[in-house]
């Protein structure tokens, strides 16, 4: 796994051992990067559930101007700090080891641009956080909210119950990416 464009192009990252998480693959990531490439300048970004960090520091690398990280996980959060330092982004990236649920709820004075929601599959994960999300109105007016899954059908219909508006939806092997 590595960060294909931008300052830190071309570094490997660390990731993490066994199968407790699930990287996004470079395909996807490349996909979900040359769709959005326009609002990633100077954008303030939420990666909820990091893993390693690839996806967030990738959105640093390409020119956000601020990027949070959070992961629940101990081991997990060691390996994006590893990460962060390895890829020198450490002025643009603020990581957090807690819930998802305690991250947004500290968060209620800030405005993200972009949102990126790639919790463990099979959890309702997904639309608990979108739910929070819209609650404390931590979504700036014009931003996007992706979502990657492997269960399309289930995410859509609870989406659409909520009236909330799908942009988008791409298909990579198992993986969804939704935009909303």
């Amino acid at each position: 796994m590595r960060i294909i464009s931008g300052t830190a192009r071309g570094t490997n990252l660390f990731t993490l051992e066994g199968t407790d998480t699930r990287p996004t693959l470079d395909r996807v990531k490349e996909s979900l990067f040359n769709i959005i490439n326009l609002k990633i300048y100077d954008a303030v970004v939420l990666d909820l559930f990091s893993g390693s960090g690839a996806i967030g520091l990738e959105f640093a690398s390409r020119g956000a101007k601020e990027v949070v990280l959070c992961d629940n996980s101990k081991k997990a959060t060691q390996i994006i700090q590893k990460n962060i330092e390895k890829t020198h982004l450490q002025e643009k990236v603020k990581l957090y080891n807690c819930d998802y649920i305690e991250l947004l709820e500290n968060s209620k004075d800030k405005k993200f641009d972009i949102i990126y929601l790639d919790p463990p599959y099979k959890t309702d994960y997904i639309i608990e956080a979108i739910n929070l999300i819209l609650d404390f109105d931590l979504i700036d007016e014009d931003g996007l909210i992706i979502a990657e899954t492997d269960e399309p059908e289930r995410i859509e219909s609870e989406l659409n119950e909520k009236n909330i508006t799908i942009l988008d939806k791409r298909k990579y092997g198992r993986a969804y990416l939704i935009f909303i």
